[in-house]
């Protein structure tokens, strides 16, 4: 099972938190050479706290996606650290999140054997789901230009709402994520492209997907999404 849910900063174990913050690091700072906090081979910053929520994506107990979300409302990256980088940013009153630090650890859905799932829709399709659980009008996040790829070849109808440059000359993108039904079937669709079978309830939160065993090709939303939804152990 690929199981995906949300935990508040407040709630996060020890061992969750140092999984987490460590395979951020080897992420941004390792891998991608961003330039981001780092101590004890850990990686978090000043958006890391009581007002963050993290949404995980486990296989078999272990975190091989994660992102973190704010309420726009507070302090946020947007509005903080890459506001310069952009001539103007403007966030709309309202009920909105920001979702920032996106990865999946590709060393890890290798080792799990899992390079054949559909492991980005399946994230892209829980931001929309955790979202409307609770009741969010959409998703703004800023991103690069390979994500910006990455997203549009999902489908989702994400539109631009501005351009700037990074640290290091970089385009970087403030993109905005709707969560509406319609946006919600798109990776839906998706996902049964490749992985027939995903006919439970889409709009459950948490979700659990199925993934493909003994030579099966399906992925199916688990009926018993709430089983999955383990805070004590995150």
């Amino acid at each position: 099972m690929i199981e995906l849910f949300d935990v508040n900063y407040n709630l996060l174990s020890d061992n969750r938190s140092k999984e987490l913050f460590s395979l951020r690091k080897k992420t941004f700072k390792d891998r991608l050479d961003w330039i981001v906090n780092c101590e004890n081979n850990m990686e978090f910053d000043e958006y890391d706290n009581s007002h963050t929520t993290y949404l995980f994506g486990l296989y078999d107990n272990m975190v091989i996606c994660s992102l973190r979300f704010i309420e726009t409302k507070y302090p946020n990256m947007i509005t903080g650290t890459f506001k310069s980088y952009f001539n103007k940013i403007e966030l709309p009153e309202g009920k909105f999140v920001e979702a920032s630090r996106l990865f999946i650890d590709k060393e890890r859905v290798k080792a799990m054997q899992l390079q054949k799932e559909p492991i980005s829709s399946i994230l892209f399709l829980s931001m929309i789901n955790y979202a409307r659980n609770y009741d969010y009008e959409g998703i703004y996040a800023i991103i690069s230009h390979p994500m910006l790829i990455i997203f549009q070849r999902s489908g989702w109808d994400i539109s631009v709402v501005e351009q700037g440059l990074s640290e290091k000359k970089q385009r970087i993108y403030l993109i905005y994520m709707p969560v509406d039904d319609r946006n919600q079937q798109i990776l839906v669709n998706r996902i049964n492209l490749t992985h027939s079978g995903l006919n439970q309830d889409h709009n459950s939160w948490p979700l659990t997907f199925r993934v493909r065993e003994y030579g099966s090709d399906k992925l199916q939303l688990n009926a018993e999404p709430n089983s999955v939804f383990g805070i004590g152990n995150a």
